[in-house]
């Protein structure tokens, strides 16, 4: 399998585990009764750490969609002997991938921080656990952020073979100059 198929293959799973964090995200309720006359609903708009993953994966699926279309359309029209014409897009690419990588990490690692407070507490500053009243809540949130987490591994080999598709065409033996 060439170089390009395996970057679409990655980026098309890793797209589908985004999209499939968003959604359990997005449409994870639960409602419970804390007192016998107080019901309270949990969802993901309580933490902004799990509103800021919902609203970061869909979109960088978007981003790995507009880029499955276009590698899907330049490969089609590219002509065998044009390996290094397309240098400024091979660049853009890997910065995009680059800070795409570094984004989905920060989001997921602060709804994990954010989660590990939910179902821990925190005693001295008075904040009691929420995941014992919102079990099922909880349990799907810890479902995605393991999605989540995939889908970072996933566009963490997405963005190395950006930069061995961008650097293979320089040379070993002189600073940024074209083989």
């Amino acid at each position: 399998m060439d170089i390009t198929r395996m970057e679409a293959l990655l980026r098309a799973c890793a797209t589908l585990l985004l999209l499939t964090t968003a959604c359990l995200v997005r449409f994870d309720t639960q409602t419970s009764l804390i007192f016998p006359e107080y019901s309270r609903t949990a969802t993901f708009r309580d933490m902004n750490a799990l509103y800021v993953l919902v609203f970061m994966d869909v979109a960088v699926a978007g981003y790995n969609l507009v880029q499955l279309i276009i590698r899907g359309l330049l490969s089609s029209h590219m002509k065998p002997d044009m390996n290094g014409s397309y240098k400024h897009l091979a660049w853009i690419s890997f910065l995009f991938d680059q800070a795409v990588v570094y984004m989905l990490f920060a989001a997921n690692s602060a709804c994990l921080t954010a989660s590990l407070l939910a179902v821990r507490g925190e005693h001295d500053l008075f904040w009691m656990k929420l995941c014992n009243k919102f079990n099922r809540f909880c349990n799907q949130i810890g479902g995605a952020l393991l999605c989540g987490y995939a889908a970072f591994f996933l566009m963490a080999m997405v963005s190395s073979l950006s930069a061995y598709g961008l650097f293979r065409h320089y040379s070993p033996k002189k600073y940024l100059v074209l083989k």
